[in-house]
């Protein structure tokens, strides 16, 4: 793999800023931000008068901790344009969740927003290795989903050559990287997978493709499916993080040169871990949930947000700003079975041990009598892969997973392209376990 580490010159100043510069920016920004959400939103006027604080309360960054969290319901609640900051007229572009448990949570941006999102996207992009002028295959869904048009945005504002295929189409997704020969991709992990699939039913190697670097987010995936990616492809692949109610795609990034974990671009973003079960923060190093504090954005701000994504903060390394650790799951997709926390990601990582199954799966739930039982469906990675072959590869992740988790699971192996395939966020889990029991 090519050294891509961009040059320091090509930085912005703030990246590489001292870290009492960066405190100091953020505690003026942050002043402003608390103001701006009590003067304009009355959740939050509301929300701050019955926790009995007030932006003037805020004195110190770490004065942030007396103000109360927000949570995805209240989004939900004040649906469609309760939080916004601005009149309806001012907001540039709106984004949303795709409502499938309930309402639609919507958020928007003023142009002043969309020039700070492309901003920080095309300071992302950067520290993955892409320079003005190198091609970007951005396969992110297109429309009211936060990826595609954030990198999008971005990658404009860098001055990439884009190439919005979107999501789906997994055929042409693979003529056009040999056609047009683009330096990076940007793609969910699950997705990468189904267009690795894709190249091997055409008979093309993806090493020899164009690909220098893949820039890989919107779900949580494992060191070891970095790897794979990595080997499979001949090329760079780095995390990118973001959410739509804190901004989308570009809130933190791992730089190509170092892969230890994602900077949070701190000038824009605040961030906390909190103990999830208390809501106390944590020193800097302990693991919990993220909460993150918008520092710049107008039309739609956020104070506090509870992310449910579990990581930890980190000093910076290749740039001045924090880092946070890989994200490893979320409060909301953990699994408790029989007692035992679980998270899709140790499952992964325990199926990326069995060379003979693919790193395709689900994990269904399900309860025929009074004891949760899990099943995991994966696939062999050799359609010639015997019937004793696979028994054998069953057991040997239903025990490496006893050993690594503590639980016993039941293992399907289905045939080659046997695990539905996504063209997005991957659906880990199936829950058929009676509700309400």
């Amino acid at each position: 793999m090519k050294d891509l580490t961009p040059a320091k010159s090509t930085l912005d100043p703030i990246e590489i800023a001292s870290r009492d510069e960066i405190q100091a920016l953020q505690l003026e920004r942050m002043k402003w931000s608390l103001r701006h959400a009590y003067d304009n939103v009355p959740f939050y006027k509301n929300s701050f008068d019955a926790a009995g604080v007030h932006p003037d309360d805020l004195h110190a960054l770490a004065d942030l901790s007396k103000f109360p969290f927000t949570v995805k319901n209240d989004l939900r609640d004040n649906y469609p344009f309760g939080l916004f900051a601005v009149p309806r007229e001012q907001v540039a572009r709106l984004h949303a969740s795709s409502g499938t448990t309930g309402k639609p949570t919507v958020v928007g941006y003023t142009k002043n927003d969309l020039d700070n999102w492309g901003s920080v996207v095309a300071r992302s992009l950067r520290a993955a290795g892409l320079c003005p002028g190198d091609m970007l295959h951005n396969a992110y869904g297109y429309g009211l989903f936060t990826g595609g048009m954030g990198i999008h945005l971005g990658s404009d504002y860098l001055g990439l050559t884009t190439v919005p295929v979107s999501g789906g189409m997994t055929p042409r997704q693979v003529r056009l990287i040999g056609d047009f020969q683009p330096k990076g991709i940007t793609v969910t992990p699950s997705y990468a997978l189904s267009i690795l699939d894709e190249f091997a039913a055409q008979g093309v190697d993806p090493r020899k493709s164009s690909l220098e670097v893949g820039i890989f987010g919107a779900e949580p995936w494992t060191n070891a499916m970095r790897l794979e990616i990595e080997d499979a492809f001949d090329m760079h692949a780095v995390d990118i993080y973001g959410l739509s109610e804190v901004m989308g795609p570009g809130v933190s990034m791992e730089c190509v040169e170092s892969k230890d974990g994602l900077h949070i671009w701190e000038d824009h973003f605040y961030p906390e871990i909190i103990n999830p079960e208390t809501g106390e923060p944590v020193a800097d190093g302990e693991r919990g949930e993220l909460v993150f504090t918008s520092l710049t954005k107008e039309a739609f701000p956020i104070i506090r947000y509870r992310t449910r994504d579990l990581t930890r903060l980190l000093a910076g390394t290749a740039r001045s700003m924090r880092r946070m650790e890989k994200v490893t799951g979320r409060t909301d997709d953990m699994i408790i079975l029989r007692g035992v926390n679980i998270f899709p990601t140790q499952i992964e990582e325990a199926l990326m041990e069995v060379k003979a199954l693919a790193p395709h799966f689900q994990i269904e739930l399900s309860r025929p009598d009074r004891m949760d039982q899990m099943r995991v469906i994966c696939e062999c990675a050799d359609a010639a892969m015997t019937d004793e072959s696979r028994t054998a590869a069953a057991r040997q992740l239903s025990a490496k997973v006893k050993q690594t988790v503590g639980v016993s699971i039941k293992v399907d192996v289905a045939d080659v392209g046997g695990v539905p395939r996504s063209e997005g966020k991957a659906v880990r889990i199936v829950d058929n376990r009676p509700k309400g029991q």
